[in-house]
């Protein structure tokens, strides 16, 4: 398993803004998505593209395009979708699929509630987005569940991850090809199962308590 962790100033002050309890939803929504997009560069350096040539005001040119069967974009449900603007906004392009999860709070297990997917995953390269890596259980579940549908290769982009949610990660998807793009490896999980110093609940953070 490969792990990215971001080191950019424009990433840690957004981050930094994201953290702050005084950001009112509207500007947190914003600004995942802005940090999204940065993540996404790092996340799909290697989407598989096949060679094209075109023609431009001058002569023929070689380039590339994206290649089918096109990559698909799953977040996990509800706060991943405040990340899939920023996503599409790069690859605009993919497929969007949409997975369910629920983390039971005694005992941090996750449980897929509703699920939006092709059937058949064959050779599809799939990016999953989920802004906080804690324990990793959602995010592990996700993973495992496209690999069983038969991605090739997986590739989450969390905004924050705690250094007990990648060794999770790592542990769940031995054997697989996977990838953890992350905007800050924070300290730890408290006992409640929060990342430390983190930023609270994010889909609380992004849409509210209802």
């Amino acid at each position: 398993m490969r792990v990215h962790v971001a080191d950019h100033p424009l990433i840690t002050h957004k981050l930094t803004v994201l953290r702050d309890r005084q950001t009112s939803s509207p500007v947190f929504r914003q600004l995942t998505e802005e940090l999204v997009t940065l993540l996404a560069y790092e996340a799909t350096r290697n989407v598989r593209v096949d060679p094209i040539e075109i023609q431009t005001p001058v002569t023929t040119t070689q380039g590339v395009k994206i290649s089918e069967p096109r990559p698909i974009v799953v977040p996990i449900l509800r706060a991943g979708l405040g990340m899939l603007e920023g996503m599409v906004k790069l690859l605009p392009t993919a497929e969007v699929g949409f997975l369910g999860m629920v983390r039971d709070e005694e005992t941090f297990q996750p449980t897929t509630y509703a699920e939006r997917l092709p059937d058949d995953l064959s050779d599809r390269q799939c990016f999953v987005l989920d802004p906080m890596l804690a324990t990793g259980g959602s995010l592990g579940a996700a993973i495992t569940f496209l690999f069983n549908r038969g991605a090739q290769d997986v590739t989450a982009i969390c905004l924050l991850g705690a250094p007990e949610g990648v060794a999770a990660i790592e542990k769940q998807v031995e054997g697989h090809d996977v990838t953890l793009v992350l905007g800050a490896l924070d300290e730890r999980l408290n006992e409640k199962g929060y990342i430390v110093p983190g930023l609270g609940d994010a889909g609380d953070r992004l849409y509210g308590t209802a």
